[in-house]
C-alpha cells in the first residue's frame, strides 16, 4: 500500500497500516523528512524526493494526505489502473469503533471542534479531538472504543477523499468561496463540504448554521435528522440566543444551556462557534452546567483572535488563521474605529472587495504585506 505525503496525517496513516500488517510505502516529494525515521523500525519503505508512478500503478490502494491533491499525476496514474484511492480520515474511519462528531466549514472549525471536545470531556464522556486540528484521526483508532466520541475536524481537502466515511453528527459551521487555488470551482468546493452528510442516516443528527443559505441548502441532501442554531433569528426548534442565554428549543420546550457572560472569546461571529458546540453537546446528553463550566474555561485557540498583548491601551489581536476573506471580515467586523489590521498572505479565492467597506468603517490604516 502507497500512502502519499509525510506530514501529519500520511505519517499516521502510514504507521496504522503498518501496524495493521500492511507492506506500506510512503511517498513524500521532499527530500528530506526527519518525521519518517521511526517508521523505518516498522518496516516503512519511505521514497522521497518525488512520487515514483511504479509506487502508486502497483499499489493496492492509495491513501493521500489533505495537502495532496487528488488530481497529482501519479495518484491520476494509479486511479487510472484501477488502484482505489482514498484519504487519511475516510482510511481511519473504517476501523473506529467509537461515533464520529465531523465539524466542517469555511470558518471556525478549529474553535468549534476544540470547544466540543472539551465540553464533552467535562461532561464525562470519552472524547478524543483530532483530525485536522490535533491528532490525525488515524491516531486515534488504537484506542477507540464502542464508548469512544471522536470529535473530528473535517476539511474539504479531507472530505473530498472519503467515500465511507459515516458521521453520527455532521456539523456545517458556514460555507463561502475559499481554497479555490486547489478546487476548480465554488461548486467544487461546496460539493467537497456536503460529502459530510453523504453517508448519514435516519439515526443521525446534522447540526447547522440557519443563519446560512448555503450551509441549508447543501445540509438538505442529508437524510438525518436536523437541528439548527441561529444567532441573529428565530427558530422554533433549535438552538437560539435569548434573554443572553444560549438556549436549547425542543418539542414546546425550552433549556438554558449557556449563559452569554461565560463566554471569553473576542468578537460575536464566534458565539456561533459555542451554539454549535452547545447544540452538540444537547444531543449528546452533556449537562448544561457541564457545557457551561467548558465555555467559562475556553480561553480560544492560538491564533484565531487570539489576545496577544495590551501596551499602551492597544489591543494586539492574532488571528493569523483567518487565511480567507470570510474569516478576514468576521475579524474587522469584530473591531469598532481605531483598527489597524495587517492583511496578507497566499490568496486563495474570493471577492476581496467585501473587505472595503468594513475597512473603511474602522481601520485608521492597513498594513498590507503581502503573499
Amino acid at each position: 500500500m502507497t500512502v502519499a505525503g509525510a506530514a501529519r496525517s500520511g505519517i499516521a496513516a502510514a504507521e496504522l497500516l503498518a501496524h495493521r500488517g500492511a507492506a506500506v510505502t510512503l511517498s513524500d516529494l521532499r527530500p528530506a523528512v526527519d518525521e519518517t525515521r521511526s517508521l523505518q523500525a516498522l518496516g516503512v519503505q519511505v521514497e522521497l524526493g518525488g512520487h515514483v508512478p511504479a509506487t502508486f500503478t502497483g499499489a493496492d490502494l492509495v491513501v493521500v494526505s489533505p495537502g495532496v491533491p487528488p488530481d497529482q499525476q501519479a495518484v491520476e496514474a494509479a486511479r487510472a489502473r484501477g488502484v482505489p484511492v482514498i484519504g487519511e480520515v475516510e482510511l481511519a474511519s473504517r476501523w473506529l469503533l467509537g461515533r464520529v462528531i465531523a465539524i466542517t466549514g469555511t470558518k471556525g472549525k478549529s474553535t468549534t471542534t476544540a470547544l466540543t471536545g472539551l465540553m464533552l470531556e467535562t461532561a464525562g464522556f470519552t472524547a478524543m479531538v483530532g483530525g485536522n486540528i490535533g491528532s490525525p484521526l488515524s491516531a486515534q483508532v488504537s484506542a477507540s472504543t464502542p464508548e469512544s466520541l471522536h470529535v473530528v475536524e473535517v476539511s474539504s481537502f479531507q472530505l473530498e477523499t472519503t467515500e465511507t466515511f459515516h458521521p453520527w453528527i455532521a456539523v456545517m459551521l458556514n460555507v463561502s468561496p475559499d481554497h479555490l487555488d486547489r478546487h476548480p470551482s465554488v461548486e467544487a468546493y461546496e460539493a467537497a463540504k456536503a460529502r459530510v452528510f453523504e453517508n448519514q442516516d435516519a439515526g443521525d443528527w446534522t447540526v447547522v448554521n440557519a443563519d446560512d443559505p448555503t450551509v441549508l441548502r447543501l445540509a438538505a441532501r442529508s437524510r438525518a435528522r436536523h437541528r439548527r442554531f441561529s444567532r441573529r433569528s428565530s427558530v422554533a426548534d433549535g438552538t437560539v440566543v435569548e434573554n443572553e442565554w444560549i438556549v436549547d428549543r425542543r418539542d414546546g420546550r425550552a433549556e438554558r444551556l449557556v449563559p452569554l457572560d461565560t463566554i471569553h472569546l473576542l468578537g460575536p461571529h464566534l458565539v456561533d462557534d459555542v451554539m454549535a458546540a452547545a447544540t452538540v453537546g444537547a444531543i449528546v446528553g452533556a449537562a448544561p452546567a457541564a457545557m457551561t463550566a467548558a465555555v467559562d474555561a475556553f480561553r480560544g485557540l492560538e491564533h484565531a483572535m487570539e489576545l496577544v498583548a495590551e501596551v499602551g491601551g492597544v489591543r494586539f489581536v492574532n488571528d493569523s488563521k483567518a487565511t480567507n476573506v470570510e474569516s478576514a471580515l468576521r475579524a474587522i467586523e469584530s473591531f469598532e474605529r481605531g483598527l489597524v489590521p495587517i492583511i496578507g498572505g497566499h490568496f486563495k479565492g474570493g471577492d476581496l472587495r467585501r473587505l472595503r467597506d468594513p475597512l473603511a468603517e474602522r481601520a485608521r490604516a492597513v498594513v498590507s504585506i503581502g503573499a
